[in-house]
């Protein structure tokens, strides 16, 4: 596809304006600040875009120099979605730890450290907090990162964070609207379907979105997910009813609206990005995420040519992409006056993620437990990462048993006879089992009976969501496998 209009255009302009890509590297290619100075309007980052925070702030220092109200947008849930701390594991719980233990005053202040270490950063846009309702629990993609099972926990720790969040003019992405806990299957790969009816979703999924609306959160992302009770024909990404109807009418929402990663299976798979970017903004979409699989100039070109030839074509109207255009330049507007001052910066709480995860951390003894004082085995029986975690990012409790422990080895395990290597590989030593999502996972239960038949003194570690009956001579469930969870836990095995 050819370019068919100027870079500087207005309807172009506008075109740009409404993409979030990313792009490759840890400073701004050429082709970006030449788009930026074109009409791109918002940047997204991802891990492969971070090594330290003084780098990522030169980055955007970068960025603005070329547009000084760009929207620098992260994907940075803390837990076990993390981009910042990408290759060590990231410094604050997830949303299940802090659902765990339900004091909307710590999610607040955990959401305002992470907030000002993005502002910090010159990154003023975070796609978070999860709202999901896990009302599934074998959902494959959210999980630890749902503040939990229960509506109203879900609603008010939404509420807490966004509040905590935007405390540090940080603007707040809640997702996955209308609600990804009921899921079976990971929109990565294909279009997930809830089949409840539109009663349920009003009084379990819907929810945490108005008490995110209340608390004033700058943005909602869509899910790619198809709920007929709302469309039978769309997932809500692509569905007028869904998000100018529902979100807008009957919610209420006046701010912006960002898909989820527009090159996800489930639209990339099915409508193609081009169209499948075309009808999100029909469909009252004002922003659309690209880029954490495709990171390249010509993605934008093809989007944006998209966006312009169908308003050309009569298939978009020239108000519906200028009113999108105009959202993103208005949240860009509200970041740049809402910047923290320096005062506010320097009130650094960063501890207030180990505290937290510490308080999540329960504890299960068989009986007395006396703490290991000698180096153990830790055995992670691994599933495979889903794509919004990602396999980059460490978890697991032998790097800080090592360093409570010096001596500790450990090894990964997994598949049907995961059990009897670890027997085989931990010899004497005392074993740590860690797990995730035992109840997910057959073959993790079974090495896990192997394990404890020859082994009752294990200690097992479940770092996933924890359904599965506690056993082993120590059970403890950190509600998710961030870097402090991990340390929480190793301060529990060894006594200290």
């Amino acid at each position: 596809m050819t370019t068919i209009a100027r870079a500087t255009d207005t309807l172009t302009r506008d075109a740009l304006a409404v993409l979030q890509p990313g792009f490759t590297g840890t400073t701004a290619p050429d082709w970006l600040l030449r788009r930026l100075g074109e009409g791109l309007a918002s940047v997204a980052l991802f891990g492969r875009n971070v090594r330290t925070p003084e780098q990522v702030a030169a980055l955007t220092a970068r960025l603005r120099a070329e547009h000084e109200d760009v929207l620098v947008a992260i994907d940075e849930e803390g837990g076990d979605v993390t981009r910042l701390e990408v290759r060590t594991g990231s410094s604050f719980p997830g949303n299940l730890a802090l659902g765990a233990v339900d004091d909307v005053g710590l999610t607040r202040a955990v959401a305002a450290e992470l907030g000002r270490r993005l502002a910090e950063c010159g990154v003023n846009f975070n796609w978070a907090p999860s709202a999901d309702v896990n009302s599934n629990p074998d959902n494959p993609v959210i999980g630890v990162r749902s503040f939990g099972s229960g509506t109203d926990l879900v609603a008010r720790h939404t509420a807490a964070y966004v509040t905590g969040l935007q405390s540090f003019g940080v603007a707040a992405c809640t997702k996955h609207f209308p609600g990804h806990g009921d899921t079976a299957v990971d929109s990565h790969h294909a279009v997930p379907r809830i089949d409840v009816d539109a009663a349920v979703l009003a009084e379990r999924d819907l929810v945490p979105f108005r008490a995110a609306i209340a608390a004033g959160s700058r943005a909602v992302m869509s899910a790619h997910i198809l709920v007929p009770a709302l469309d039978p024909d769309r997932p809500a990404t692509l569905s007028r009813r869904v998000l100018t109807d529902l979100l807008r009418g009957e919610l209420g929402y006046d701010g912006l609206i960002v898909t989820d990663g527009i090159e996800m299976k489930a639209i990339a798979g099915t409508y193609g990005i081009e169209r499948g970017t075309v009808l999100a903004i029909a469909a009252g979409a004002d922003a659309i995420c690209v880029g954490g699989g495709l990171s390249d100039e010509d993605t934008v070109r093809r989007l944006s040519d998209a966006l312009v030839e169908a308003v050309r074509a009569g298939e978009l109207s020239e108000e519906r992409l200028a009113d999108a255009a105009d959202r993103v330049r208005a949240l860009a507007r509200w970041t740049a006056t809402n910047r923290p001052d320096a005062g506010a910066r320097d009130t650094a709480d960063g501890d207030v993620g180990l505290r937290a995860a510490r308080r999540a951390l329960r504890v299960t003894a068989a009986g007395e437990y006396t703490p290991v004082t000698e180096a153990p085995y830790v055995a992670a029986l691994a599933p495979v990462a889903n794509i919004a975690v990602g396999d980059e990012t460490p978890w697991g409790i032998a790097a800080e048993l090592t360093r409570l422990l010096p001596g500790t080895e450990t090894g990964s395990f997994t598949g049907p006879d995961a059990g009897n290597e670890v027997l085989a590989a931990a010899g004497k030593r005392r074993i740590v089992a860690v797990v995730r999502d035992e109840h997910r996972h057959p073959w993790m239960g079974t090495a896990l009976d192997t394990v404890l038949a020859a082994r009752p003194d294990t200690i097992v570690v479940e770092m996933g969501v924890p359904r599965a009956e506690p056993r082993g001579s120590l059970h403890l469930a950190t509600h998710g496998a961030a870097r402090v969870c991990g340390r929480a836990a190793a301060e529990a095995v060894a006594g200290v």
